[in-house]
């Protein structure tokens, strides 16, 4: 009798999260990734230390259980009722479970002059110097161009703009952010923690445009900004966020919001079928982060090899990390209540700021539970406050000694 056999299309962080704790875990079913580049898994969330040298490919890969690998082997369709995949060589395979882990895709801002014109006047791929860092052979692509690159401007201040203008600006171009939100990273950081970051970024010869939109790239290779005023540069860096890729699960007729739709177990809504990762959305809620793609695969994978049949995803909180030379923050949890805000009755903030060291450090607490905190230029508490947020203790003194100590690791 042969062994059930789970297809996992897609051959990212997640897929390969969910492969090693199915084997850890004791799954005895034949486990398949399905990987579009090819290459193995590695972790996406380091190729800005691969652009700077700091990790070499090899080191961020990724351990895949015993499942087998089909790098560069692309799945253009599904046949959920015959539980069947078509690859793109036109060849078809079996399936007993499907998971879907195919990623997101880069999102192209409407900016003119983007993409090269040929033939008939028709726009093709990104024309030369403009770049989107997802994959690493885009990052391979973007280091070589570096090397001779005296200005760049990253189109986007989130947390891939920020760790991509760092790791240029080691490079050695002169390094421009333009960032149509009131401050950078606006989703995890509030505006004093943004403010200590861009005085941060700013130490290294990087230079902030806020609450600007880029509108088009000239002939001449010059940003232009809405408001007329125009950046020179050789590199030009788009960080605008991730959409996610859900074209194959539509066209099987699975039901898409934003994401594939999937509830607690990570079901989608045919059976036998889960997403989990950057292409799910769950609870009106894709996240885009690695963290939560993990955890995904680890409910699915428990449920999937057994272990816990009964395992159930109920969300994720938000974090957001970048530990690299001057710059170090971190950020998790509900950052942005406001005591003084319509959600804010027993919220309170604990903030500490060392404006000669350049440190932010704030708790936002609901009652005496911690439900969010913000780190800046000094992450020594940072595995203290995780195991808080985990643990969702009460805190009945003073939580001011999750900001102080200096031991714990995370």
């Amino acid at each position: 009798m042969s062994k059930r056999h789970v297809a996992v299309v897609g051959a990212g962080m997640a897929a390969a999260r969910f492969a090693e704790r199915y084997a850890a875990l004791g799954g005895a079913a034949r486990v398949t990734l399905y990987g579009a580049e090819p290459r193995a898994p590695y972790n996406r969330v380091l190729l800005a230390d691969v652009l700077t040298g700091r990790y070499d490919a090899e080191a961020i890969a990724l351990p895949l259980g015993d499942a087998e690998l089909r790098p560069g082997t692309e799945v253009v369709g599904l046949d959920l009722g015959a539980r069947l995949l078509t690859l793109a060589d036109g060849s078809t395979e079996a399936y007993d479970d499907l998971v879907l882990a195919t990623g997101a895709n880069p999102v192209l801002p409407p900016i003119r002059g983007l993409r090269r014109v040929e033939g008939a006047g028709q726009a093709q791929g990104l024309r030369d110097g403009v770049h989107a860092l997802r994959t690493l052979a885009d990052c391979a692509r973007l280091a070589e161009e570096a090397v001779d690159a005296k200005r760049a401007v990253v189109v986007g201040g989130g947390v891939l703009g920020v760790s991509t203008a760092r790791a240029l600006a080691a490079l050695g171009p002169q390094v421009e952010i333009v960032h149509q939100g009131p401050h950078l990273i606006e989703r995890q950081l509030d505006a004093e923690a943004a403010t200590a970051l861009r005085g941060a970024l700013r130490s290294l010869g990087v230079e902030v445009y806020l609450g600007n939109r880029a509108r088009a790239l000239t002939e001449a290779g010059e940003v232009e900004l809405a408001n007329g005023y125009r950046l020179p540069t050789d590199l030009v860096v788009l960080a605008c966020g991730v959409r996610p890729r859900t074209g194959l699960a539509h066209a099987a007729g699975l039901a898409v919001g934003r994401g594939v739709l999937v509830d607690d177990t990570l079901a989608a809504s045919a059976p036998h079928v889960y997403a989990i990762g950057d292409c799910a959305e769950h609870a009106g809620v894709v996240h885009g982060l690695a963290g939560p793609g993990w955890e995904q695969a680890d409910v699915l994978a428990a449920r999937l090899s057994g272990a816990d049949p009964d395992a159930r995803y109920h969300g994720s909180r938000p974090l957001a990390r970048l530990s690299a030379g001057p710059i170090e923050y971190a950020a998790f949890g509900e950052v942005h209540l406001d005591p003084a805000g319509p959600d804010g009755d027993d919220v309170d903030e604990l903030r500490l700021t060392d404006a000669t060291r350049g440190s932010y450090k704030k708790l936002v607490m609901r009652g005496d539970r911690l439900v969010g905190a913000i780190l800046l230029g000094d992450l020594a508490t940072v595995g203290d406050l995780a195991r808080a947020l985990e643990r969702d203790d009460a805190h009945k003194d003073s939580p001011l000694h999750l900001l102080t100590t200096t031991h714990g690791a995370f």
